[in-house]
């Protein structure tokens, strides 16, 4: 019987097992986070921010990255859905960085584009352990649904500085606001699934050239 590629990348590389998970709880004096998440899951997600559009938006996190994912949030939502989003995606981010560990044996790169309709949104993305956002959606609408689309910034800014990923979006097309930013989460989330992948030419070495990330 033939081993496929993860099958055989986890046979040679003891360090990196299914089930590379983590769980985080971060609380403030604005909100309270937990975040449990299985990188090598099937894209179960259970997710309670009271924000419904970033709910809706972890799930196609988990849904394309077959990442099960459980979070559970509260905060000054009576405020506004700033603190919240914001601390959704520190804590995010915590936990992969968690999960992956030294990120040793991983593809370590991903990248996809995503069309949804009309717009089409392109993901390029670095497990480096060098935070950099470049931003490039232009979103129509201040609003989709009672979500101000100015945190959708602010969620991957928080992901990519506690992950430590370089991440790069880029808007290709689209004028619906909703379809540009499920487009990009969805590119990202695919993105994620690509580097994290075990790399079965890559022996369980992290890879890079300079032997730490």
């Amino acid at each position: 019987m033939q081993l496929s590629d993860r099958e055989t990348a986890l046979k040679n590389n003891h360090d990196l097992s299914l089930g590379r998970t983590a769980s985080i709880s971060r609380t403030t004096g604005e909100t309270d986070v937990q975040v449990e998440l299985n990188i090598d899951g099937t894209g179960k997600c259970h997710a309670d921010t009271g924000i419904p559009f970033l709910d809706h938006m972890l799930n196609q996190i988990s849904a394309h990255g077959l990442i099960d994912l459980n979070v559970k949030a509260t905060g000054d939502i009576e405020i506004d859905d700033h603190h919240t989003n914001e601390d959704v995606g520190i804590t995010l981010g915590m936990a992969l960085a968690k999960a992956l560990g030294d990120r040793q044996g991983i593809v370590r790169f991903g990248h996809f584009v995503a069309p949804l309709d009309e717009a089409l949104v392109q993901v390029a993305l670095d497990f480096s352990g060098r935070p950099h956002l470049s931003y490039g959606l232009e979103i129509p609408t201040q609003r989709v649904g009672t979500y101000d689309t100015q945190l959708i910034r602010e969620f991957f800014v928080a992901v990519v500085n506690h992950s430590q990923m370089t991440l790069h979006i880029r808007q290709i097309d689209g004028i619906n606001s909703h379809h540009i930013i499920e487009a990009t989460f969805k590119a990202f989330a695919r993105a994620v699934r690509m580097a994290t992948e075990p790399d079965p030419r890559r022996g369980g070495k992290i890879p890079s050239s300079k032997g730490v990330l």
